[in-house]
């Protein structure tokens, strides 16, 4: 069980897509276009803040159940990201700290792994896509999802600012699975060929090694 992490724009879809088609794998995408919570989020995040981060952590469960099924499986966001996300959100006063205690509690509740249990729920590995953040810019600009536009919300800016810095520091700390980075800016597999044979011969060779 492969799962990726980086910021918005990282290219976490696309690597996903990548991966699930050289291994012919499949794959488990995060719940964004379908997602009705997602856009009032962007409109009210005092209100809304809490109740996305449970539906991702839900729905995040429900991919990981499924794929431990799977011989081999690739999803593309980590499930440990929505904390990282949630305390960002809780930092600039857009949660209360009874929300957070009740979300990480909830988060380490799920993710005990319990010898009866006949599913693994932590990765295998982890890729961990790192991009700047002018790159990071550019991919939320292309995309064009509206409510994600700083032109729309110049309030963004800083949020995207800080999410991209505390990528770092996660990264850094994670130590639930083997795990592997990629340098999204010198190898961009979003629109270089070479650099998406690159890119899956790094991961190939990290998967060999665990």
């Amino acid at each position: 069980m492969i799962a990726l992490s980086g910021p918005i724009g990282a290219g976490k879809t696309t690597l996903t897509e990548l991966l699930s088609q050289h291994w012919n794998s499949d794959a488990y995408y995060e719940s964004v276009d379908d997602n009705k919570i997602l856009p009032l989020f962007y409109k009210d995040p005092k209100r809304y803040a809490f109740l996305l981060q449970i539906y991702f952590l839900n729905k995040r469960m429900d991919s990981i159940k499924n794929a431990s099924d799977m011989s081999r499986s690739v999803m593309d966001r980590s499930i440990y990201e929505d904390s990282l996300l949630f305390h960002l959100n809780a930092d600039l006063g857009r949660a209360t700290d009874t929300e957070v205690e009740i979300y990480d509690s909830l988060l380490s509740n799920m993710m005990e792994e319990l010898p009866r249990l006949s599913y693994k729920k932590n990765p295998d590995l982890l890729v961990h896509i790192d991009i700047s953040f002018d790159t990071m810019l550019k991919r939320i600009q292309k995309r064009g999802r509206s409510y994600e536009q700083i032109e729309t919300d110049p309030s963004l800016y800083e949020y995207y600012k800080t999410l991209n810095e505390r990528y770092v520091k996660w990264f850094d700390a994670y130590d639930q699975s083997p795990k592997i980075k990629i340098d999204g800016d010198r190898l961009d597999f979003v629109e270089n060929d070479d650099a998406r044979a690159e890119v899956i011969q790094l991961i190939d060779q990290k998967v060999a090694s665990i």
